[in-house]
């Protein structure tokens, strides 16, 4: 089987993250983008990034990470008697992930308002992501709720056709698989749109492609996403259709 790098043929910014992986600039995230550039000049010690689950939040937050040198504490890791020196081991600048869901699954919320504290009396800074915005948390700490509910939040949307494309080039491209522009125009419509799902479905392709010494088409395409090929409809019913 051929393989050669694919073009990207969509008009969007190219952003460095970590190690070999980019990410891509579109309408969906160019809010929550244009607010970690402005970092550190936020309004407040804290940001939150919402979104559905595959929209990319996770990927903003580990480019954050790298170029604030932020530390990830777990929710796992709030409990009423850990220190927030010892959570954030010294740095000036926290990730916390899934926050709205912990919450919701009994996370201290004592622990995580303290962090906040220690933080804003730092000059630090601290970025937060769930599904939800804080507004929307179940928080019942009034103190926490109300620093939380204060700071921006910015929604991540899930990926449009043009971005869900240019990832799915880009994803081939990686792998140095050639892929027409059939391909991608018909995955991004009929895959789940997300990144993750967008990284599983190129590993099964170019896995079922290499196993069965095929080109990456259409046709192979419906087999793994199990989509049967439209029934073509003959002449009688056509004529009784009148």
């Amino acid at each position: 089987m051929t393989r050669r790098p694919a073009q990207l043929p969509l008009d969007l910014a190219l952003r460095p993250a970590l190690g070999r992986e980019d990410f891509l600039v579109a309408p969906s995230n160019a809010e929550a983008v244009a607010w970690l550039d402005r970092w550190p000049d936020w309004p407040g010690p804290a940001l939150a990034i919402h979104g559905p689950a595959g929209c990319g939040k996770t990927h903003l937050a580990r480019v954050w990470q790298a170029m604030s040198g932020a530390v990830e504490v777990s929710p796992e890791r709030l409990a009423a008697d850990a220190a927030p020196a010892e959570l954030s081991g010294g740095a000036r600048a926290v990730l916390v992930e899934d926050v709205g869901e912990a919450i919701a699954a009994g996370a201290d919320e004592a622990a995580l308002f303290h962090l906040y504290n220690h933080l804003a009396a730092a000059g630090g800074t601290l970025l937060l992501t769930g599904a939800e915005p804080p507004a929307r948390w179940a928080l019942a700490l009034p103190d926490l709720a109300s620093r939380l509910r204060a700071a921006p939040a910015v929604r991540v949307g899930p990926p449009d056709d043009a971005l869900l494309s240019a990832v799915l080039v880009k994803l081939f491209a990686d792998r140095q698989l050639r892929v027409s522009g059939e391909v991608v125009r018909w995955l991004t419509l009929h895959m789940e749109r997300s990144f993750d799902a967008a990284r599983r479905l190129v590993d099964q392709l170019d896995a079922v492609a290499l196993a069965e010494r095929r080109g990456i088409t259409v046709a192979l395409a419906r087999g793994v996403l199990g989509i049967p090929v439209p029934r073509v409809r003959g002449r009688s019913q056509l004529a009784g259709d009148g």
